[in-house]
């Protein structure tokens, strides 16, 4: 299965588009995100998807707080980029779940968010929820790209000013990367699968 956008009229509003996301029957498993205002569908994540994803959240839980959870396809909520993002993993208070009423919450909450590419996808993750995130003021968002141009790569942005981040470390799989405090993580690539 390959991906699908939906257009939607461009007068819409971004109350609209998320009224469209929430009540629309999508595929089962499917992966429905709001991009740049645009409402994409995407197939389920490969298996070497999952694991590298599996792998990043066995490390975080060993550093974070127990008031701190790391979420699976979190719906995280850019409205000013028109942005509903669905990423591999969110690292957020838990009490900002809990308190949200919708199945989202404002990307500001999150304290790390971490994408692993598709190949479909790529390039939204690098750029386009890149610039939503820095712009939401996350703080810290890794992206682990099996597609990268020059071979699979993990990239550690932080420091966001507007909707752009500093690069603050960037390795070939099989380097091991860093995240700062309040993590204070090396995480080992070397077990990550190549697609």
């Amino acid at each position: 299965m390959s991906a699908l956008t939906v257009s939607q009229n461009p007068d819409q509003t971004w109350d609209d588009l998320v009224r469209y996301w929430e009540e629309m029957e999508w595929p089962e498993g499917s992966k429905v995100e709001i991009i740049e205002g645009i409402i994409t569908v995407s197939p389920p994540p490969s298996n070497a998807h999952n694991d590298i994803a599996d792998l990043v959240q066995r490390e975080l839980y060993q550093v974070i707080p127990r008031h701190w959870g790391i979420y699976q396809t979190l719906g995280t909520a850019v409205p000013s980029c028109d942005g509903l993002y669905m990423p591999d993993l969110v690292v957020a208070p838990r009490e900002v779940l809990r308190a949200e009423k919708r199945d989202y919450v404002p990307a500001a909450a999150a304290e790390l968010i971490v994408e692993v590419t598709s190949r479909l996808h790529a390039s939204n993750d690098r750029i386009g929820k890149a610039a939503g995130y820095a712009q939401a003021g996350v703080p810290l968002y890794l992206l682990i790209d099996s597609w990268a141009p020059g071979g699979p790569t993990v990239t550690l942005y932080g420091e966001p000013k507007d909707e752009v981040y500093r690069v603050l470390g960037a390795v070939k799989f099989g380097d091991p990367v860093t995240l700062p405090e309040p993590f204070g993580l090396r995480i080992d690539t070397g077990e990550f699968p190549a697609e």
